[in-house]
């Protein structure tokens, strides 16, 4: 089984950034969702956010879309690795506000 650094590799992250991994498989619902939106807001923008989950975090996607960030998420056995991070452009309209 790939690694998630592995996995994250075959996205279509910034593999120049620095990276934090959160682990939310053990969380209920709401708390996957809730604890992702938090580790975003203190980490700095340019840091690739990766979540380890145990089920596709469909309620995550449209909060992602709406606070302008890119996500791949990616199924395996026995998790789903969704990947996070703000394009280039997303970045720049930060750095200008």
């Amino acid at each position: 089984m790939p690694t998630t650094a592995a996995i994250v590799d075959r996205t279509d992250a910034p593999s120049d950034r620095p990276r934090e991994t959160i682990d939310v498989r053990s969380l209920g619902p709401p708390e996957p969702l809730k604890r992702t939106l938090e580790t975003l807001a203190e980490l700095p923008a340019e840091t690739v956010l990766v979540q380890r989950n145990d089920r596709v975090p469909q309620f995550l996607f449209p909060k992602l879309d709406g606070r302008g960030y890119t996500y791949e998420p990616v199924e395996r056995d026995d998790d789903i690795v969704t990947v996070i991070w703000r394009t280039k452009a997303s970045l720049e309209t930060i750095d200008d506000a």
